[in-house]
């Protein structure tokens, strides 16, 4: 491309939206020239779309580890509400580096809607709650979300009653995935629909260990795994692209990726922005 950047659009109840990301420019890159291409890419996207230059968002995409991509600026949050499937979810610009809706997830979110008919669901690294809103537009008996951060838990609260969720049906859980994983199955609590959207890697202060998802996945899955009922449906995302799933691991599960169902037409480009495999627990 002429530029590197990729341009978000967000049509929010109080207009359009854009959210310009551009891609760190090499190393030994005139950062005046990058500057002046900067300039001129968002004045493009300003008169393309006939936009404010407050109403659109710059962000500078680099390589990040551990919890940084979710980091908060010093800046005040100002939430704008969007549209997606039935569901009514809130989306901000300024004060993360992300929007808190994963744009490219918007298919496996209407896969969970359309699954979740009379379902206990679990929703595991569950972000701002967006997939636990579509379960609970789909009929979703109760739910379950679990997160480390406090901030995101309270912004997926707004979320479920923003759609009018009962707090007691739909339960939020600040916790460490697997401590919870661990409790759960002390309790013998059961699900027929289980999401698990974990990062790539996590050093989070509030974690014993840190968290890699090729080396940890089997125990974390495997974790989900046992709080399915028979019939019930696991699944599992990543965006680490040389992520290997170990099926063999795992008694009693039917696996089958359906990445290419899950990724939407306009991150073709990029299509392995994520992978997705839905896993089924035999009927006994």
């Amino acid at each position: 491309p002429e530029y590197a950047v990729a341009v978000d659009l967000y049509r929010c109840r109080d207009g359009l939206r854009a959210r310009v990301q551009e891609y760190a420019p090499p190393v030994g890159v005139d950062p005046e020239r990058a500057a002046v291409r900067r300039r001129s890419a968002l004045a493009g996207v300003a008169e393309l779309l006939e936009l404010t230059p407050n109403e659109i968002t710059y962000r500078l995409r680099a390589p990040q580890r551990g919890d940084t991509q979710y980091e908060r600026e010093a800046v005040q949050a100002h939430f704008h509400e969007v549209a997606e499937g039935g569901c009514r979810l809130l989306v901000e610009f300024d004060a993360h580096l992300d929007t808190g809706l994963f744009l490219d997830h918007r298919p496996t979110r209407l896969v969970i809607q359309q699954q979740a008919a009379g379902k206990r669901f679990l929703n595991l690294f569950c972000y701002t709650g967006a997939a636990t809103v579509h379960a609970a537009q789909g009929g979703a008996l109760a739910t379950t979300s679990i997160d480390l951060s406090g901030t995101y838990l309270e912004w997926a609260r707004s979320n479920l009653d923003l759609n009018g969720c009962d707090p007691e049906t739909h339960e939020l859980v600040r916790a460490d995935c697997f401590e919870w994983l661990a409790q759960a199955a002390r309790e013998r609590l059961r699900f027929g629909l289980v999401f698990v959207d974990p990062p790539t890697f996590s050093n989070s202060k509030r974690l014993e260990t840190d968290f890699d998802v090729q080396r940890d996945h089997v125990r974390l899955l495997q974790g989900a795994a046992e709080l399915l009922v028979p019939g019930g449906m696991l699944l599992f995302s990543t965006n680490f692209r040389r992520f290997r799933l170990d099926e063999a691991a795992f008694a009693g599960l039917d696996w089958k990726e359906i990445s290419a169902a899950t990724v939407p037409p306009d991150f073709a480009r990029n299509k392995r922005i994520h992978r997705c495999w839905q896993a089924v627990r035999s009927v006994e």
